[in-house]
């Protein structure tokens, strides 16, 4: 796997994007050698051909991106991958057609594009019905034995068969819950791994005693014949883009890379959140006055909503948004929102879905009271509960909340206990791995979730 702005990639989707943004340009490089002949040349240089390629090229990532076919896990079946694809060609083409008609001079020339995504069509489809056969292939698979029975164990079986983009085939695993007798068995299967040429490429090690059952002369032997030894939670987190709160404990944290905020960092992050949050405000000063007639028609009560909430290193801070919610929503105390919540208003549904009702919090970002991005700040009332129930869950208070976070784009709506240690587990590796690359990404990523309708609210 290949570490971009501190996530991990799958190499192969790395080099699905890399090898697809070449068959996009070629096509388009073709379709103009074919329909403009000896003036292709005039076309690509002198017009900036080369340029609007270029263009396309990343609309058609973005697009492909958009519509989930750089992350495989999401999709089951390979008719929908095709599916998909004529999706994200049919919509190149009205976008296409569109910038044409209304800007004629970004067309490359005559039936170049037409004939472009005509070509690209066929080398798109066909391509990834070989991509599919291509990684399916033993040779481009890690044959990992999983060592361990107990429930830590089963999650990595679990997401090892899940992740089909990781590349890394389960040949090995036993479910057994007896510790004293894991040590022989363990052993005895390690030797029949390795022979004169070990069978295996990677151990994954999940055991949950491993006082007791680790066999680690074999485990020594076979890491010094070239067999990569890895501890499941490393595993587990690169994955998962999380930090999983099992198995988790102090000396982990002490030890581990990461969770280090330098001063200069901090002065960078929050100068990034102030300039962002400043054209984020700007771009969206032309709606707000629609924003508050809507909210203003749609119930009785007050246009903005403040409420208590926890920031950086456990203070307290007032929040603003628009009302979403009617306005005797919490007469009887402090209540949890759900997704498809009763309280919420017709207009402040559709609010919190484009997330309009969270532009008032830009204001908290520039007061310095929030970040652009960072964990979702709780309420003071639920926190006290929280800190007693979940683990190392103060631990997200280490940076300002966010409007937007690693949470949200990657875990859906939490308004429960369980799924509020799930969301923690995501706060967490986003702490741990702090940067503004990761804060780009996660930007980045909010536009799709906002747009799909995913993540939290």
């Amino acid at each position: 796997m290949i570490r971009l702005f501190n996530v991990y990639y799958p190499t192969r989707t790395l080099v699905l994007l890399l090898c697809e943004a070449l068959l996009v340009a070629g096509s388009f490089l073709l379709a103009s050698l074919c329909a403009l002949g000896p003036d292709t040349y005039i076309a690509l240089i002198y017009e900036n051909g080369l340029l609007k390629i270029a263009g396309i090229t990343v609309a058609a990532l973005l697009l492909t991106y958009y519509f989930d076919l750089y992350g495989p896990r999401r999709i089951s079946e390979n008719w929908e991958i095709y599916f998909r694809l004529l999706l994200v060609l049919s919509t190149i083409s009205f976008l296409l057609a569109g910038v044409v008609y209304f800007l004629p001079d970004l067309d490359i020339g005559p039936y170049v594009l037409v004939l472009g995504v005509s070509i690209l069509s066929v080398f798109l489809v066909f391509w990834r019905w070989a991509y599919d056969r291509i990684i399916s292939l033993p040779i481009f698979s890690e044959r990992v034995y999983v060592l361990g029975g107990g429930q830590q164990a089963r999650a990595v079986v679990a997401i090892l068969r899940a992740s089909r983009d990781a590349g890394l085939k389960v040949v090995g695993w036993k479910e057994d819950s007896k510790v004293d007798e894991q040590r022989d068995r363990f052993a005895a299967e390690l030797h029949a791994f390795g022979g004169q040429r070990p069978s295996i490429d990677r151990i994954i090690v999940a055991m949950e005693d491993r006082r007791l059952a680790m066999p680690v002369r074999e485990l020594l032997e076979l890491r010094l014949r070239g067999v990569v030894i890895e501890n499941s939670s490393t595993l587990l987190e690169r994955l998962s883009g999380k930090l999983p709160l099992e198995g988790l404990n102090p000396s982990t944290l002490i030890f581990a890379e990461g969770f280090h905020m330098s001063s200069t960092h901090i002065l960078f992050r929050r100068l990034f959140s102030l300039v962002v949050s400043f054209i984020a405000l700007v771009i969206c000063l032309p709606f707000i006055p629609f924003i508050i007639l809507a909210v203003r028609i749609s119930s009785p009560g007050p246009i903005f909503f403040s409420q208590t909430r926890v920031g950086l290193r456990g203070s307290l801070f007032t929040i603003y948004k628009f009302r979403t919610m009617q306005e005797d929503a919490e007469t009887e105390g402090a209540v949890w929102a759900s997704k498809d919540d009763a309280r919420v208003t017709r207009i402040g549904r559709f609010l919190r879905n484009a997330r309009l009702d969270e532009i008032p919090q830009l204001w908290n970002v520039l007061r310095g009271d929030m970040a652009f991005v960072g964990p979702r700040p709780e309420r003071p009332e639920f926190v006290q509960w929280l800190r007693q129930e979940i683990p190392f869950y103060d631990l997200r208070h280490m940076v300002r909340p966010g409007i937007t976070g690693w949470a949200q784009v990657r875990y859906r709506y939490g308004a429960s206990l369980e799924e509020t240690r799930r969301k923690l587990e995501y706060d967490l590796y986003y702490v741990k791995h702090l940067s503004l690359g990761l804060d780009l990404l996660i930007m980045f990523e909010t536009v799709k979730t906002i747009i799909l309708r995913r993540g939290a609210q």
